[in-house]
């Protein structure tokens, strides 16, 4: 069943099953409030269950591209393209997020984007490679992310 992400009111729906599912959502709602502001689209999720292609499609570069496999299960993903970008979501239990933004055109604007909820300690396959800055948002709170640049054609 497909979910459309409210920025006005924060919804936990399809993350109670996180630790920190308000952060998660608030998290999940900036996402969502990024998105429309500035390009206009509508941010939808689906169970992960339901978006097999989208979180494979982001479990596969991060093995391959890195060797990382995120121990935490996927509540919830979405995959869309905008403009030029093509773009994936995995929103995890453990209150991580991970998002693709892939340039279809333009191989040197490809990367992989990771935000940790506030409350959420940075996972072990991460912790050893990454350094998390900090961002503040009204909707989730104290946001840490990383990100890389993918390298290769997928």
């Amino acid at each position: 069943m497909t979910y459309t992400v409210d920025f006005d009111s924060v919804s936990t729906v399809g993350l109670e099953w996180s630790p920190v599912a308000e952060a998660l959502a608030g998290l999940r709602a900036n996402e969502a409030r990024y998105f429309r502001n500035k390009y206009g689209h509508v941010f939808t999720v689906e169970p992960a269950g339901d978006a097999r292609e989208a979180v494979d499609w982001v479990h596969r570069i991060l093995k391959e591209e890195r060797d990382i496999v995120i121990s935490s299960r996927p509540l919830e993903a979405t995959a869309f393209r905008v403009e030029d970008i093509r773009m994936a979501y995995v929103f995890y239990e453990s209150g991580l997020s991970v998002n693709v933004m892939y340039t279809v055109d333009d191989a040197k604007k490809r990367a992989v984007g990771f935000k940790l909820s506030e409350g959420m300690e940075v996972p072990e396959e991460l912790a050893s490679r990454f350094k998390f800055a900090r961002q503040k948002s009204k909707l989730a709170g104290t946001i840490r992310g990383s990100y890389f640049v993918v390298k290769n054609g997928y």
